[in-house]
């Protein structure tokens, strides 16, 4: 942000700091974007940006443990995760005369995932056992012999 933007030295710095980013060290970059708006003396908008974004990260840092997730193999992009939810919830919820409550979305959703994931044949014996919970409380019905 200092450096002149598109500048070789302004990629150079963007790239260090990502790369320190993904190493986990999130509390330093935090601290050199604060020092840098102390020791450039920088005034106005870029030390309001500079400042902004030391401030998101430092709200941000704890789900900024970049190299623990990919040391486990986890992906750190949202694409993905966007990918997924599009293809998961949105494509298949905005077909051709559709139409959706929050509630009844939701319970949707919950049950395409139990679904791809597997564990729908588990789930279903305890849904039916709570349905029958609701519908029948214990100690409200009983049965009169004749």
């Amino acid at each position: 942000m200092f450096q002149p933007e598109g500048t070789a030295e302004a990629e150079v710095y963007a790239k260090l700091m990502v790369l320190r980013i993904l190493e986990g060290d999130v509390a330093q970059v935090i601290k050199g974007l604060r020092q840098t708006v102390t020791k450039r003396r920088l005034i106005g908008s870029k030390k309001k940006a500079l400042l902004e974004v030391a401030t998101y990260f430092q709200n941000n840092a704890a789900y900024m443990r970049y190299d623990q997730d990919l040391a486990l193999g986890f992906p750190i992009a949202s694409g993905p995760v966007e990918g997924a939810c599009k293809n998961f919830i949105k494509d298949r919820m905005e077909r051709s005369g559709m139409r959706w409550t929050p509630s009844m979305a939701e319970a949707i959703v919950k049950l395409r995932y139990l679904y791809l994931s597997g564990d729908f044949d588990d789930y279903w014996p305890f849904h039916v056992a709570q349905d029958q919970l609701r519908l029948h409380p214990p100690g409200i019905w009983s049965v009169v012999a004749k």
